[in-house]
């Protein structure tokens, strides 16, 4: 099933939701959390992720789906690469591609496409 038809919009009325099973980390409970602009009934996904300061991860990443990452605010440190990764950034990652863990110590948002090749 494809992604719905959608026009121009603001995602304001949409609400930051908690990402299951995603790292925590700094004061006050500091996590992961997502807007879900669109979704596909088999996986494809667009969606802003927000990373409070202080998160951090602890594990190396891959996926059996392709994912798009341009950060639009903040920046990540790739502790695996050690690089640091700042706003208007782009990544294409295949699946498989090994990234992370990450360290958050400002904040980040980040704009993500995922999707599976069929």
């Amino acid at each position: 099933m494809p992604k719905p038809e959608l026009e121009f919009f603001k995602p304001d009325h949409l609400d930051w939701e908690p990402v299951a099973g995603s790292a925590a980390g700094g004061a006050g409970g500091a996590g992961v959390k997502q807007k879900i602009l669109s979704r596909s009934g088999d996986g494809d996904v667009t969606r802003l992720l927000r990373f409070d300061a202080g998160v951090e991860t602890t594990e190396t990443i891959t996926h059996d789906f392709w994912e798009e990452v341009w950060i639009l605010e903040g920046e990540l440190i790739d502790l695996g690469k050690k690089q640091t990764f700042t706003t208007g950034m782009y990544a294409c990652r295949p699946p498989g591609m090994v990234h992370g863990p990450y360290r958050v110590p400002k904040g980040c948002v980040t704009l993500e496409m995922r999707y599976f090749k069929r």
